[in-house]
């Protein structure tokens, strides 16, 4: 490992960073130094980084979020390793698309947790949508993370390295009180066959099968379910100030999104074709022409 990138690393520690997050600054900035060798990186302008960018979204077609990474490990260790105004690395960043997240029915998740019958893959499931929780978040639950007396969850550290509260329903409640007295987790509240956290890759899995099995056809992902949580409370009436500290997002404008899949409001508006008083003519449907 290079002087480079053992700063480099020193610094993410310091910081904090989350796991998933050193891996990719890493690797992201490991490729930035090998490329122009590490005695140069250090005089780098901007221009050179820029033709860097430029080469790599065309020859390896990167995506807006893998573009943003490359540009935040790039940026990270100019300012934060270096100490440099962050003006002088002000690089372009692409647009951001403007997606709507893939929302479940009620009854397409009720189809989901109900195909589950492992014990352990159902409190999982069951968490991840009725918390909210992302994927890091419930494999990293302590047995002491559950407040049973007052019906919340405690979040250490999620996004941001932000702790916050969530809601423990009493159907979540009782399935992991025949859990616990089965597996007797110690440490993690979920814990794989070597004592140590559950594998979010093996989470995945998990919802990856049930998902197929459950006959349920959107393209979902584990992360599906905290979309529905926040879009079905929306629904139920839930203030979106409330809905944003549970998901624990900084900004309201992030949680806003969920009023654009809502059915709250579009649901009660009627396209004027259903309003206008039309007839079809006869013979103007025919069926079995060419």
């Amino acid at each position: 490992m290079s002087e480079a990138v053992k700063s480099y690393q020193e610094m993410l520690t310091l910081k904090r960073y989350s796991q998933s997050t050193v891996k990719s600054y890493l690797n992201a900035f490991n490729r930035f130094a090998l490329h122009f060798g590490e005695d140069r990186i250090a005089n780098l302008d901007k221009s050179d980084i820029q033709m860097y960018l430029s080469d790599k979204i065309v020859k390896q077609n990167l995506s807006p979020s893998l573009q943003n990474l490359q540009i935040n490990a790039i940026k990270f260790y100019y300012e934060k390793v270096l100490g440099r105004p962050s003006e002088i690395y002000n690089l372009p960043r692409p647009k951001k698309a403007s997606s709507l997240p893939t929302v479940l029915s009620e009854e397409e998740v009720v189809s989901i947790l109900k195909t589950v019958d492992n014990l352990k893959h159902r409190c999982l499931l069951y968490l991840l949508y009725s918390a909210g929780l992302r994927l890091g978040e419930v494999v990293n639950l302590s047995v002491t993370d559950i407040d049973s007396k007052r019906n919340l969850i405690f979040i250490r550290a999620g996004k941001g390295q932000k702790d916050r509260t969530s809601l423990l329903s009493q159907t979540t409640l009782n399935l992991l009180r025949t859990y616990y007295k089965e597996f007797h987790p110690t440490k993690y509240l979920f814990e794989g066959q070597d004592g140590g956290k559950y594998s979010p890759r093996s989470v995945q899995a998990i919802f990856k099968r049930t998902l197929a099995k459950s006959g349920v056809r959107k393209q979902a992902t584990v992360h599906t379910l905290r979309h529905s949580f926040a879009t079905h409370l929306l629904e139920r009436g839930t203030d979106l100030r409330y809905i944003q500290e549970l998901l624990g997002h900084t900004s309201s404008k992030t949680t806003e999104i969920y009023t654009h899949v809502s059915q709250k409001s579009l649901g009660r508006i009627r396209s004027p074709l259903d309003q206008i008083k039309h007839s079809t003519p006869q013979g103007a449907l025919q069926t079995g022409t060419k």
